[in-house]
């Protein structure tokens, strides 16, 4: 029996549960796009694919509605892949494990991918219902969002007709995110040749951290565990040479990383200081990590190819030297981050270090102007670098007739005022808006909570109402 059979809407967590059984990270949309190309043939439904598994849906309008402007439904189809330290699940061959816990739809050990899973499963439910009154409806699913929006930079939408859309890519219930942050991602290398060094070998590991999503919850101040590795190696350098011989942290550039691991060669001395510095770091992040652990183990004398301490000291400093977390708050919007950057995965290669930030603005500007100075930084050490994923910023519409609309219908509904805002984390209108002139958009979505974690969880109750109140929408076009 289905984990999730009877809860409702019964069609909605009917495909989210399909969905979920099919492996859908980014890079890894094949098997999710193909099943949705079949629905869309066996519902005869009008669709578009390309090669790289972007997928459209068109329904034209039911018997009556052919005169009403069509409207856009729009989510992604990837999901960021992460999952606890004694989790054995393959999240590129095997399906996700599902729970019903107290009021929420979670998963054992990884996470939910109701980012943005419970658009699709939602678009799906719609498309197959022929009891409801529709405009033309245009669904785009689109690929890779979750790594720099590359699905919505890459599709071809010249086939649409809709200038009013539904993006369902957002978190929090009654909040109708009309703006958000343009990005991208940089990725840094620093080069080196290993040599042999020799000393007492020590393992330094910080995990068990919160994470979370880097736009959304940068805000929070929550542990990089990247960077409190490098802290503590920082502490050992100030004492005594130190030789790198692993580094590796963080899976994801727009995930805060929860867990970081280096292997150092050096002496009593330093891993005293490194100790030191540890016990500092959990006191200071007992309120926002109150889980994060913390181990630096002895493993004996050894004789291994690592970096040399110059260029272990200047792999720290550089780290030390560039900008990380919320760099500037928003002038127009009280609480609102304007402008940040998080380091997401690195990893110590074979003849060089590579680690990548995800940056955030919400003024292209400002943008611009952190993506120089991490670029003058890295560059200024001898590094590499380049730049992927570039999206623009979604400008906030003063005027908004659509929005109008949606903001009365849920008064209407709730009884509840909309709660109308920008947001840091960044969502495809922007880059959708700049294909399709004229284009009205707004985000919503149901209770998602702790997304790019192990410990995301859906809210049922909120995504009944969600679901029904977009059918509403859907009704009065």
């Amino acid at each position: 029996m289905a984990v999730l059979a009877g809860l409702q809407p019964e069609r909605v967590f009917h495909y989210f549960e399909e969905i979920c059984s099919i492996p859908h990270p980014s890079y890894h949309e094949e098997k999710i796009s193909a099943y949705l190309v079949d629905f869309a043939k066996a519902h005869n439904l009008e669709y578009y694919t390309d090669d790289i598994y972007n997928v459209i849906m068109i329904k034209e309008a039911s018997e009556g509605m052919e005169g009403a402007a069509p409207l856009i439904l729009q989510g992604h189809m990837d999901m960021v892949a992460e999952q606890e330290p004694d989790c054995k699940k393959d999240m590129l061959t095997e399906g996700l494990d599902l729970e019903v816990v107290d009021g929420f739809v979670t998963a054992k050990g990884t996470t939910l991918g109701g980012d943005d899973g419970i658009a699709v499963a939602m678009a799906l439910a719609i498309l197959e219902d022929d009891t409801l009154k529709h405009p033309r409806l245009e669904v785009i699913i689109t690929v890779s969002e979750e790594v720099g929006m590359e699905g919505a930079a890459g599709i071809d939408v010249s086939m649409l007709k809709g200038r009013k859309m539904l993006n369902l890519d957002s978190e929090e219930e009654g909040h109708f995110l009309s703006g958000c942050a343009g990005g991208c991602r940089m990725d840094i290398e620093y080069p080196f040749k290993k040599e042999s060094v020799k000393g007492a070998l020590v393992s330094i590991e910080v995990k068990d951290c919160t994470g979370g999503h880097s736009g959304t919850e940068i805000i929070k101040g929550r542990a990089n565990a990247t960077q409190m590795v490098n802290r503590i190696l920082a502490a050992g350098i100030d004492t005594a040479d130190v030789c790198l011989a692993d580094y590796v942290g963080g899976t994801k550039d727009n995930a805060i990383p929860r867990a970081t691991t280096a292997k150092v060669v050096t002496n009593a001395d330093a891993i005293k200081a490194m100790e030191a510095e540890a016990a500092a770091i959990k006191n200071e992040y007992a309120v926002t990590d109150p889980e994060m652990k913390i181990e630096i183990k002895s493993e004996g004398n050894v004789v291994v190819d690592g970096v040399n301490a110059a260029d272990t000291r200047k792999i720290v400093e550089l780290i030390l030297s560039l900008p990380n977390g919320v760099q500037a708050m928003s002038h127009d919007i009280e609480g609102l981050v304007e402008t940040s950057l998080n380091l997401g995965i690195l990893n110590l290669l074979e003849d060089e270090l590579k680690f990548s930030f995800s940056l955030r603005s919400s003024v292209d500007s400002a943008k611009a102007a952190l993506m120089r100075k991490v670029r003058m930084i890295a560059e200024g050490f001898g590094c590499k670098t380049s730049t992927h994923g570039e999206y623009p910023a979604w400008e906030f519409k003063r005027e908004s007739t659509f929005r109008d609309e949606l903001v009365a219908l849920y008064k209407e509904m709730t009884g509840e005022d909309a709660i109308v805002e920008t947001m840091h984390a960044g969502v495809e209108c922007g880059l959708l808006a700049s294909k399709l002139p004229g284009l009205d958009a707004v985000s919503i979505g149901p209770e998602l909570y702790d997304i790019h974690t192990p410990k995301e969880r859906l809210g049922i109750a909120s995504t009944e109402r969600i679901y029904n109140y977009v059918r509403r929408v859907i009704e009065m076009q």
